[in-house]
């Protein structure tokens, strides 16, 4: 995802993202982690499809 895409969904200037990178990185940080969860969640979700996916095949 690109610091454009996340901004839109922030509802916030690309400016804006970078501002909060440089002058307040601990904030930034907390928002780059609940986009990485977001991803992981999503991940673990395709996988787990695919799981039942092969599990019901092979009955």
């Amino acid at each position: 995802m690109t610091q454009r895409d996340m901004a839109g969904i922030l509802h916030v200037d690309v400016k804006t993202l970078r501002n909060w990178k440089k002058n307040k990185p601990a904030l930034y940080k907390k928002i780059m982690q609940g986009f990485m969860f977001d991803e992981v969640i999503q991940e673990a979700e395709e996988h787990y499809e695919r799981l039942k996916k092969l599990a019901e095949e092979s009955v």
